[in-house]
């Protein structure tokens, strides 16, 4: 099985904590080059320096602000070598049920997730035509698959960029460039402890006793550590999986109810 990626080159977003972190981190292990994304410069320069460069690789950041579509643009255009596996992943929406939430609140999600993504792909794509390779990775949710309680403003909008990958899929498949999702489960980020809180706060129950409830909801009674999720995506950006195209892999221990 073909997983090296030595000569390869992943822009990763998201990627100074959590999921985007441990997938730059398996990319990287992989023998790929790296470029990272993120607002914030200083955890930028931390995480590069914490990627394997055993390889010969080199690794560098771009700076953008996925509130703000326009940084996205300008920082992928500043990229002068070809991308062959793009990352996409951001932060989640704020949760709350759905008829609470704010029309800004879909504007914003839709913004930071669905047209932030578009322009990424629209920026790399020629790069991945000319050199005969591509990977487009999207960190979604299984919210694509069955709604959360709680997450309404999210579940729409994961939803819409389930249905813009798999379109994506169909138009891009024939340059062998292929376009997956990956569908993390309740794992253990800075979102999932916001998430555990603010639970907690509204239900009047400690936070250990939200955290259970998120563990008892699995088969494996357990949630994912952030490199659990990032293999999967690894998998799909390896060469061994070059006719795996227009999926999502859910990675939640079972938890969703639907095949």
């Amino acid at each position: 099985m073909n997983l090296d990626l030595t000569g390869k080159s992943a822009l990763v977003c998201g990627s100074t904590a959590g999921i985007g972190k441990a997938i730059a981190k398996e990319l990287a292990e992989m023998g790929a080059s790296l470029v990272l994304m993120a607002r914030n410069e200083e955890k930028l320069k931390t995480a590069v320096s914490e990627m394997d460069n055993s390889k010969g690789q080199q690794h560098s950041y771009v700076v953008a602000d996925f509130s703000d579509v326009s940084t996205v643009k300008t920082a992928v255009e500043s990229i002068q070598n070809p991308i062959h596996i793009l990352i996409n992943n951001t932060g989640g929406p704020p949760g709350g049920p759905i008829i609470d939430a704010d029309v800004r609140e879909f504007v914003s999600a839709f913004s930071m997730h669905l047209l932030c993504n578009h322009t990424l792909v629209q920026g790399v794509k020629q790069g991945m035509i000319d050199s005969g390779y591509g990977r487009i990775i999207n960190i979604i949710s299984t919210s694509v698959k069955i709604p959360l309680t709680g997450l309404g403003v999210s579940n729409t909008v994961r939803g819409a960029v389930g249905n813009w990958a798999k379109t994506m899929a169909n138009e891009l498949g024939v340059h062998g460039i292929t376009v997956n999702n990956v569908l993390p489960g309740a794992t253990a980020t800075e979102r999932l402890t916001s998430i555990v809180g603010n639970k907690a706060q509204k239900s009047g129950k400690s936070e250990d006793e939200i955290m259970a409830q998120f563990e008892n909801a699995v088969p494996m009674k357990r949630i994912a550590e952030p490199h659990e999720v990032a293999a999967a995506a690894a998998f799909l950006a390896s060469p061994a999986a070059s006719y795996i195209n227009g999926i999502n892999v859910p990675v939640d221990g079972g938890r969703t109810g639907s095949l």
